[in-house]
């Protein structure tokens, strides 16, 4: 049986181009902010300007404040300012973790950043995309500390509501998730209203030791891709970075146009899979000849037959 890669003509999965075609037509109307990687990993785009070549749009909230040089076949883009900050905060989808880019104006405090800007929630263009924000309305960030390795956050007791056990676990992930994703950070301890917990809600979830991204690995994707993220735009070569665990620790990443063509495909690898997380840094290269939108789709085969499982697809917007 042939693979997804090699049918012809080479279309990817459907279901991808009509979320395209929803956030198209948000971004037209409403605009849409989120930051954007272009290049190899290099410099960041913090507005998605020229979006179907004439919609300007303004950025919800800063990013990556790296400095490097685009990739020679790469256009000039709008580069963050000197003095914001690239991070990501997580939800969920399809009660799944998933990132999502932010940038904020340059602190020294980007794990406060962090937690403020996951309490805003997903952007209406990330809700589209089926984003969640499993944090209830009216939480308040009430403070961090960082010693050795361990992030105690501090939130209101409102963090505690509603919800089930599947709402509270997927709250505990994109608190631990958005903060662990500094290098500064291993384990996350909570506390409420000033007060250690190490019991959440009703439910009675246990948290009686610093949480770490292991804990939840049920609610992690087999591939979790953390750049890019929806909404961004990127231009050849495409760098996708994140973690899999996935049979043998190989899967597909696939780049498709507004028509669900591929436009350019590579197997990658992640550091260790087979029942066990690994880590992944790619950089695929594709052309297209204007700006649009597009997609990034990553997954594994099937043991089975060969067919396409772990499916994630992230729109995008394709430079030159």
């Amino acid at each position: 049986m042939r693979s997804r890669l090699t049918d012809s003509p080479r279309r990817a999965l459907p279901t991808g181009l009509m979320t395209l075609m929803v956030i198209a037509l948000l971004m037209f109307t409403a605009g849409c902010g989120s930051g954007s990687d272009v290049g190899d990993g290099g410099t960041v785009s913090t507005s998605t300007t020229e979006v179907l070549e004439a919609i300007t749009t303004t950025t919800e909230a800063p990013e990556e404040t790296t400095t490097t040089t685009l990739a020679s076949d790469t256009p000039a883009t709008t580069l963050p300012s000197a003095d914001t900050v690239a991070l990501k905060v997580y939800f969920s989808k399809d009660e799944m973790v998933c990132a999502a880019s932010r940038v904020v104006p340059e602190t020294q405090q980007v794990g406060a950043a962090a937690m403020r800007a996951l309490l805003d929630g997903p952007t209406e263009v990330e809700k589209t995309g089926g984003m969640v924000g499993n944090i209830p309305k009216g939480t308040t960030f009430l403070g961090l500390t960082i010693a050795d390795g361990i992030a105690t956050v501090d939130l209101s007791k409102e963090y505690s509501s509603g919800g089930g056990s599947l709402s509270m676990f997927m709250r505990l992930a994109e608190v631990v998730f958005t903060l662990t994703q500094f290098p500064t950070v291993q384990g996350v301890d909570f506390k409420l209203d000033g007060e250690p917990i190490d019991v959440l809600g009703g439910e009675g979830i246990i948290i009686d030791h610093p949480m770490t991204r292991a804990d939840f690995e049920d609610l992690s994707p087999a591939i979790l891709v953390e750049s890019p993220t929806l909404g961004n735009t990127v231009g050849s070569p495409l760098r996708v970075t994140g973690t899999a665990n996935v049979f043998e620790a190989a899967f597909k990443i696939e780049i498709v146009n507004w028509d669900g063509l591929i436009i350019a495909e590579k197997v990658a690898h992640a550091t260790s899979g087979t029942g066990t997380r690994g880590e992944f840094d790619e950089t695929v290269s594709f052309t297209v000849d204007k700006r649009g939108l597009g997609a990034l789709i990553v997954s594994s085969e099937s043991g089975k037959d060969g067919s396409p499982i772990n499916v994630i697809e992230i729109p995008l917007q394709l430079a030159q």
